[in-house]
């Protein structure tokens, strides 16, 4: 797995002070955790964003505190509301050598004949799952192929999801992935199958957001 690196220097600045760090191309952050003190952080905010723009939730990351590195999971990012930019980012370290729960994205991808042929109509579930494993053995992603599902009615369940030995699932195993279905039952299909994604994109806390 590719090891993805963050460079960062300890941060004094705070509150409202953090405009002038931003406007100098800076992006502020925090590390918390495991056995960890909060320790205040920036970054390049350029090279920050690019890195924090093409990872998920569940990408192991490695924080390089002038030398001192953290395995992370990014678990908050905070955005200006019209511009869209990062404001801050929270990253919880993480202990390689002990397992973390942690939600992962699910990913359909294929084509339903049953969608193709029959007219019907896909009904995603679960857009995300929750896992246990080590830091190194968290999936991105999970890939859900939808290619076997060929007949009105067809589902995919978490029961049916292929992941690696090392990571179990904790969702219900009876929690649907997609269906399909006519398009009149799509509607109550929906309200079954639907569940809260968690949210790592919040609003502002520890700096004021600059207008």
């Amino acid at each position: 797995m590719e090891k993805i690196v963050i460079k960062a220097k300890p941060r004094t600045i705070t509150g409202k002070q953090v405009r002038a760090l931003r406007r100098a191309g800076e992006l502020p952050g925090v590390i918390y955790g495991h056995k960890l003190q909060p320790i205040n952080i920036s970054m390049n905010a350029h090279d920050a964003s690019l890195i924090l723009e093409r990872i998920t939730s569940s990408s192991l990351v490695t924080i390089d505190l002038e030398g001192k590195e953290y395995p992370a999971l990014v678990r908050e990012k905070q955005r200006h509301p019209i511009k869209r930019t990062l404001l801050h980012v929270d990253f919880q370290a993480i202990s390689l050598n002990e397992a973390i729960r942690a939600k992962v994205g699910v990913q359909l991808v294929g084509a339903s004949p049953a969608v193709k042929d029959l007219n019907a109509v896909l009904v995603p579930g679960l857009d995300e799952v929750e896992v246990e494993c080590l830091p190194q053995d968290l999936p991105e992603r999970i890939v859900v192929d939808i290619s076997s599902l060929a007949k009105i009615g067809d589902a995919i369940h978490v029961r049916d999801l292929v992941l690696p030995e090392k990571v179990r699932v904790l969702d219900d195993p009876e929690e649907i992935i997609a269906l399909v279905t006519l398009a009149k039952e799509e509607e109550v299909v929906e309200e079954v199958g639907e569940a809260e994604p968690e949210v790592i994109e919040k609003g502002k806390k520890e700096e004021e957001i600059e207008e």
